[in-house]
């Protein structure tokens, strides 16, 4: 006598049946650990930012940033203003840090006017000013923020990637990599340039700084294409704030 768990229809009962349980208790945990993802979130923006402006705990060679515990305070008093840039419209915003970058370009991409924050902080009595910049990477988004002076010469990078490839292209969040954009100039002759990330670099010790290349990591071609990419595209829709910036 065949058993009733033997039927095809008690299988497929069950497998639906834990479906919606399975699916119930993922939906609780993302429910519930809401306000924690948020919360880690706004932590490693801040971190991100600080590290950018050179306010972090490396040690020789790696990349330490500011204690979870400490960089709120940290945080509120490096960075003196949080602006964002919207056309020819400037206006404050503490929590500008909090834009999301890849929403506002797919504003942008549907004619809608972007919104671009802008972190100003200050270094041993000079402002710096912080930019969030997003890109396309060989397998994923990339992303990070640059640190730069009011002339548009880099003071500090963060990059961060979603799957580049590791040893390869996941290692533009090394500070080998990282490290070499500092004193980089965006600008040349008054012209925005950007920043190359150049396979076979004439300047392989990043001695020559108006250059407007940086070397590349070896195998990370694609990647390092993407980094140049979207230094360029992103930064110089900065540029007319800095200009403004100057002449006042």
């Amino acid at each position: 006598m065949e058993k009733r768990t033997d039927k095809n229809s008690y299988t497929i009962l069950f497998a639906i049946g834990m479906v919606f349980v399975v699916g119930a208790m993922l939906a609780f945990a993302a429910s519930s650990l809401k306000g924690k993802i948020e919360e880690n979130k706004r932590i490693e923006k801040q971190q991100n930012i600080l590290y950018a402006i050179g306010v972090n705990e490396n040690e020789e060679g790696s990349v330490q940033f500011i204690a979870k515990n400490k960089v709120a305070d940290v945080f509120s008093k490096q960075i003196k203003k949080q602006i964002i840039i919207q056309g020819n419209n400037v206006t404050e915003d503490a929590n500008a840090y909090l834009i999301d970058i890849k929403k506002e370009q797919t504003n942008a991409k549907a004619g809608k006017a972007r919104k671009l924050p802008l972190f100003i902080g200050e270094k041993e009595g000079k402002a710096i000013y912080v930019a969030p910049i997003r890109g396309k990477g060989l397998w994923d988004a990339i992303w990070g923020y640059v640190a730069m002076d009011k002339n548009m010469v880099v003071q500090g990078v963060y990059f961060d990637h979603k799957g580049e490839t590791p040893g390869l292209g996941a290692n533009i969040k090394q500070r080998f990599f990282m490290d070499d954009f500092t004193g980089e100039h965006l600008m040349k002759n008054q012209i925005f340039k950007g920043i190359t990330v150049a396979k076979g670099n004439a300047d392989p010790k990043n001695i020559d700084k108006t250059d407007n290349e940086v070397d590349a990591i070896a195998g990370a071609t694609i990647t390092g294409d993407g980094v140049t990419a979207m230094i360029k595209s992103e930064l110089k829709l900065y540029v007319p704030y800095f200009k403004n910036l100057k002449t006042n």
